[in-house]
Parts: structure tokens; C-alpha cells; sequence
């Protein structure tokens, strides 16, 4: 019962990130807190699509806001999340170089024939 649970749990966090907008708005927030003025000039998203996304996020917990006046301000609740973000990067960048390795091959290959 007890891993049923943290699974869907961990399920439920990728689902909320799982997004480009999302990811966005994570990676506007690595350097601390913001205005979501700031954020959706930097998503480069509209108002009501990036408001959307940003619910989305603070529903499951990643992101929180407070009020400064009549700005509302976003952080990251938990820094973890952009080690989950550098993974992927570390992930994507091995999938290119074994591509390239198999690009190598193939053009040897074609050389050769």
C-alpha cells in the first residue's frame, strides 16, 4: 500500500512537470522568486495559458505564491526539482552522443561500401 503510493505520488510530480510550458516556468524560477509578469514574458506564453500551467504546479505542490502589493510573487518549493531537470539534461545529451557515435558508424559504413 505504502509503494502504491509513493509511486503514484512520484507519477503525479512527473505528470505536473511534464509539460514545455512547465518546464519553463521551472527554469524562469532557478534563480529564486519572481512575478508572474516575469514569468510570462520569459515562457514567452500568454497570461491565461501561463496562469493555467502555474496552477497546475502549485496544485500538486511544486511552486507556491504570496501577494507583494498587487504582484504575485512564484517560488520553487523544493530544489530537488531542478536536480530532476539537470538529469534529464545529463540523459538527453548521453541519447545525442550515442546517436552521433551510430551517425559515425553509418557514415564509415557508406565510405567503405
Amino acid at each position: 500500500m505504502l509503494e502504491e503510493k509513493l509511486t503514484q505520488n512520484k507519477a503525479d510530480i512527473l505528470k505536473a512537470m511534464a509539460h514545455p510550458t512547465r518546464i519553463n516556468i521551472l527554469e524562469s524560477l532557478r534563480e529564486g522568486e519572481r512575478c508572474v509578469c516575469e514569468i510570462i514574458e520569459m515562457v514567452d506564453s500568454e497570461q491565461s495559458n501561463t496562469s493555467q500551467h502555474l496552477a497546475q504546479l502549485k496544485r500538486m505542490g511544486i511552486i507556491s505564491s504570496r501577494k507583494d502589493g498587487l504582484k504575485v510573487i512564484y517560488r520553487v518549493n523544493y530544489d530537488e526539482i531542478y536536480a530532476i531537470l539537470d538529469t534529464l539534461e545529463k540523459i538527453i545529451a548521453r541519447q545525442m552522443e550515442e546517436s552521433l557515435v551510430i551517425l559515425e558508424g553509418l557514415k564509415k559504413r557508406r565510405v567503405k561500401g
